[in-house]
C-alpha cells in the first residue's frame, strides 16, 4: 500500500523583493500568490492524498490579509489532507494568520513544540509534525521521538536545520532521523532542493523553495511529489517557478560585450532575472555597463550587469613609458593591493589622464 504526497515549504509569501524596482516587486508578489493556485490545481490534477508544507509559508509576522485568504482558499479548494508546520518565518502564535484565521477541514496546523500525531487510516497512514512558537528554536524538535511500528505509514513535517552551523532553528541530527522509524520526512528551511535521502529507514528531503527570491537562490525551484508507502519512497522534483533566478557569465576577450551577452543570452530572457557578469580582457575602458543596460534592458524581465573584466597585457606594458601615464602604472603596480582594486584605480586613473567619463 501506498500513498500519492506532495511535499512544499518555504513559499515566503509577502517577500520583499529587495533589489527590483517597486513594479516589479508588485508582480513577484502577485505571482507568489498565484503560486497558491496553481499548486492547487496540481493537487487535484495528480490525485494526491497527503500535502504536506514545512514552514516558512509567509515570509514574516505581518502578512497582508489577502496573502492569509489565498493560503487558506487555496489549500482549502485542495483534494487532500493538508498538513503545515509552521518555521521560524511563520511561527504559530496568537496573532499569527494560522491562530487568526478559520482553516478548511482538510487542513491540519500543528500548533506547538511537541510532535503531535494525526491518524488517518483511510489512508493507511499517520502524519507527525510540530511548529515553531517564536522565532528561534534552538533545540531539536525531533530528540527522542519514535513512530510505532503499528503498520501505517509513518509521515512527518517539520521546519529544521539538519547541517546547523549555530542551534537557531531546530537543529536535528542524521542519528535522530535514523531513529525516527519515519518512512518520509518533509523538511523545510533550506531553500535548495537537496535530493531525497536516507537515514537508517527514514528517507528525507528539503523540497527547497518552490520560487526564487534572489541571486542566491538560482534557476530551477519546485516542489516534491510522488508515493511513499512501507519503507518505500518515490519522490521526484517537479519544476514549479513561474521566474527563474540566472548567473550568467560573458566573455568579451576578441569580442564586444554586446556579442558576448547575446552568446549567453537564454532564449527565457523576457521572463528570467539574469545577472551578466562580464569576465575576459578589455582596454583601459572596460565595458560600458550603462549604455549596454539600455539596450538589452527591455530583452529581460529583470537585468543587472557587472565589469569583472581584466585589462589587457598591452596596456600595462606602457608603464615603462617616461610619461605620466607610465608613472602612474609604475605606482599603481608598486602598491601592493589586490588585483581587482588594482584594475579599478587603473580604469579610473587612466580615464582621468585622458579626460573621460568612466
Amino acid at each position: 500500500m501506498s500513498i500519492k504526497l506532495l511535499h512544499a515549504a518555504d513559499f515566503h509569501l509577502d517577500s520583499a523583493f529587495a533589489g527590483l524596482t517597486g513594479d516589479q516587486a508588485k508582480q513577484r508578489r502577485r505571482e507568489s500568490r498565484q503560486l497558491l493556485e496553481r499548486l492547487s490545481n496540481y493537487v487535484n490534477q495528480n490525485g494526491v492524498d497527503v500535502a504536506l508544507l514545512a514552514g516558512d509559508l509567509f515570509d514574516g509576522a505581518t502578512v497582508y490579509r489577502e496573502t492569509a485568504e489565498a493560503l487558506r482558499e487555496a489549500l482549502g479548494a485542495m483534494r487532500a489532507r493538508v498538513f503545515i508546520a509552521p518555521g521560524n518565518h511563520d511561527f504559530y502564535a496568537a496573532r499569527s494568520p494560522y491562530a487568526t484565521l478559520s482553516w478548511p477541514e482538510n487542513v491540519h496546523i500543528f500548533q506547538t513544540r511537541e510532535i503531535e500525531r494525526v491518524a488517518l487510516p483511510e489512508l493507511g497512514c499517520a502524519v507527525y509534525g510540530a511548529a515553531f512558537t517564536e522565532a528561534y528554536q534552538e533545540t531539536s524538535l525531533l530528540r527522542g521521538f519514535s513512530a510505532p511500528d503499528d503498520g501505517l505509514i509513518h509521515l512527518m513535517a517539520l521546519h529544521a536545520d539538519r547541517n546547523a552551523a549555530e542551534a537557531r532553528y531546530d537543529p536535528i541530527t542524521a542519528e535522530e532521523i535514523a531513529a525516527s522509524n519515519l518512512d518520509y520526512l518533509a523538511l523545510g528551511h533550506t531553500h535548495q532542493f537537496s535530493g531525497v535521502q536516507r537515514f537508517g529507514k527514514t528517507a528525507c528531503a528539503y523540497s527547497g523553495c518552490p520560487e526564487g527570491r534572489g541571486f542566491d537562490e538560482l534557476d530551477d525551484k519546485g516542489v516534491l511529489c510522488g508515493t511513499v508507502g512501507r519503507g518505500e519512497v518515490d519522490i521526484t522534483f517537479i519544476p514549479f517557478a513561474k521566474r527563474r533566478y540566472r548567473v550568467l557569465r560573458a566573455d568579451v576577450t576578441d569580442t564586444t560585450p554586446e556579442e558576448a551577452l547575446q552568446r549567453v543570452m537564454p532564449e527565457t530572457a523576457a521572463s528570467d532575472l539574469c545577472r551578466v557578469i562580464f569576465t575576459g580582457v578589455t582596454d583601459e575602458r572596460g565595458v560600458d555597463i550603462k549604455s549596454i543596460e539600455e539596450r538589452f534592458a527591455p530583452d529581460f524581465f529583470h537585468l543587472e550587469l557587472r565589469d569583472e573584466t581584466r585589462i589587457r597585457e598591452d596596456v600595462w606594458a606602457r608603464a615603462g613609458e617616461d610619461s605620466l601615464r607610465g608613472l602612474f602604472l609604475r605606482e599603481l603596480r608598486r602598491a601592493g593591493a589586490d588585483g581587482a582594486t588594482v584594475e579599478r584605480a587603473a580604469r579610473f586613473g587612466l580615464a582621468a589622464l585622458d579626460g573621460r567619463d568612466l
